[in-house]
């Protein structure tokens, strides 16, 4: 990785280019140093950053309950969505019973992002046990919104903060949020009209899944090479291409915009 800039900032200016303008995008407060940094972190970093380049309309939705929080002016990253200094931060509108943050409707929520310790190749994404789910090995934090986001978003972020066989696998454990078992076919039984994982982010790579929930190797982060994406993960991936692009590194602008604008006080990405 070059020293101009961290891994969580060029994952975080990545995703920033997937967003459009005039989205919904929602996130929570995770716990934990790694689960925290990516399912929160980056993909606030990369919102904000978004709405102050090329997509001034996105509604940032933090916890289901701050429409668009001004995030420059924390100083602390809180772990609740009630912390008194979230509910003193300046934002557009705080809903917390409306309407009960937990329910919303098929379409009305853009995107929103999602971890767990086991994802597969046809996206399911296991955060709540290892092993059979009546006599499990270990108990993790269970789907919590997770059946939500696949089935009601329009697109899923699945946030993984390790790359390595155990959390790549072929099968997971249980399914906490549904992928695209069966492929696209396979949704439409299920009853879903759309949404889905639309991209993985690693520490090594970024996959993305087509129209089809054909899961395909995006692109490689650099430093990194393919047999190390290929021998990190427990599953075969489809249709390598010969030349996999190098994400692109982020320019000069976009890190004086994450640094000095989207997150000044370095509680997402830390300073540089």
């Amino acid at each position: 990785m070059s020293g101009r800039y961290t891994l969580e900032e060029l994952l975080a200016v990545d995703l920033a280019h997937t967003i459009e303008d005039g989205e919904v995008g929602f996130t929570g407060l995770a716990t934990g140093k790694a689960a925290t940094t990516y399912i929160t972190c980056i993909p606030m970093a990369a919102m904000e950053l978004a709405q102050r380049t090329h997509a001034p309309n996105l509604t940032i939705l933090l916890s289901g309950v701050y429409f668009n929080p001004d995030i420059a002016k924390l100083h602390t990253l809180p772990e609740s969505e009630y912390e008194q200094v979230l509910v003193d931060l300046p934002s557009e509108a705080q809903m917390p019973g409306w309407p009960e943050q937990w329910h919303h409707r098929a379409g009305d929520i853009s995107f929103g992002f999602g971890s767990g310790v086991q994802v597969d190749r046809e996206g399911n994404l296991n955060s709540t046990c290892i092993g059979n789910v009546r006599h499990p090995k270990v108990e993790l934090v269970g789907p919590i919104f997770l059946p939500e986001h696949f089935s009601c978003f329009g697109r899923e972020y699945i946030m993984m903060p390790n790359h390595e066989r155990r959390s790549f696998v072929e099968k997971v454990d249980y399914i906490s949020g549904v992928g695209w078992p069966g492929g696209a076919e396979g949704r439409r039984k299920l009853g879903f009209t759309g949404g889905g994982p639309k991209y993985i982010y690693t520490p090594k790579c970024i996959f993305s899944f087509d129209e089809e929930g054909i899961i395909h190797l995006k692109s490689i982060h650099p430093g990194v090479s393919k047999q190390d994406v290929i021998d990190s993960t427990g599953f075969s991936i489809p249709n390598i291409a010969d030349d996999i692009p190098t994400t692109p590194e982020p320019t000069d602008e976009e890190l004086l915009i994450l640094r000095e604008q989207a997150d000044p006080n370095g509680i997402f990405l830390g300073k540089s």
